[in-house]
């Protein structure tokens, strides 16, 4: 569990190199040209960008940590066994275990951020992140700490009490980060015959149309697109490049002060 703390931390100068390339390839080929570097709200994601993706995944992860290690102390081990098959994973090379592990957690992921939009309570946080209205990789990072807990702690924590070698959850993390990077970059990224499986800037902007092209909207993949095919939450309109517009239909209510968004909806 401490290595997968430590590793946690070491995540953050992945974060910061990733961060880099993602901005240089915006600078080389903006798909948007008119979009400035310096939009409006830059700085507000700057603070979204070191807090979320540095301080509060450190606070997740040692709590996590601290709590399986209080539990393992209070009961004298682990309170239930995982299936075998999990079981034999860990014995598998370290490749094996990112394949499967990176499949099984952005399953999970798409699930909760269907949850994120479909539950009323859970969209008040999710709010934030489609507060956005230009689109470019810092704005992978715009989300309510709250969605830290959702997100790390539904989706990491398994594997943590799993005892998943530490250097697969920072590759997992890693790799995570660059796709969700890309998906919101100012590039125009399609894949061709890969859109039906991986993810892309094309596909992801389309989640961040003001107007819902489904029940409680479209695109919910973070890596893997594959799962919004399978499960008909796919929208990749072949007549249109990008939306006119981005964000939600009440935009106007919600508010623009960092401090008003860190505490939001608990203060609105």
């Amino acid at each position: 569990m401490l290595s997968v703390l430590w590793d946690t931390r070491n995540y953050f100068f992945w974060l910061v190199l990733v961060s880099l390339l993602c901005f240089c390839i915006e600078r080389i080929a903006p798909w948007r040209r008119e979009q400035k570097a310096l939009r409006v709200g830059i700085g507000q994601d700057l603070f979204w960008l070191v807090f979320n993706g540095h301080y509060a995944g450190i606070l997740v992860a040692s709590i996590a940590a601290w709590s399986l290690g209080w539990v393992e102390r209070a009961v004298g081990g682990w309170p239930f066994t995982w299936p075998t098959a999990l079981q034999g994973l860990l014995g598998e090379p370290l490749w094996v275990q990112f394949v499967v592990f990176i499949v099984a957690k952005d399953l999970l992921e798409w699930l909760i951020h269907n949850l994120l939009h479909a539950v009323p309570a859970l969209w008040q946080f999710h709010k934030l992140h489609h507060s956005i209205e230009e689109l470019d990789w810092i704005g992978n990072f715009r989300f309510h700490w709250m969605e830290i807990a959702l997100y790390q702690g539904l989706t990491y924590f398994p594997l943590i009490a799993l005892g998943v070698d530490g250097r697969v959850v920072l590759w997992v993390a890693i790799v995570g980060t660059l796709i969700g990077h890309l998906n919101h970059a100012n590039v125009r990224i399609d894949w061709g015959p890969l859109r039906y499986v991986l993810n892309s800037s094309r596909m992801h902007v389309w989640h961040h149309d003001v107007e819902l092209h489904g029940r409680h909207g479209q695109n919910f993949a973070v890596i893997f697109s594959l799962w919004d095919w399978v499960f008909g939450t796919a929208y990749l309109p072949a007549d249109r490049e990008r939306p006119t517009r981005l964000g939600f239909a009440d935009q106007r209510h919600f508010p623009r002060g960092l401090l008003r968004r860190f505490l939001y909806p608990f203060w609105k």
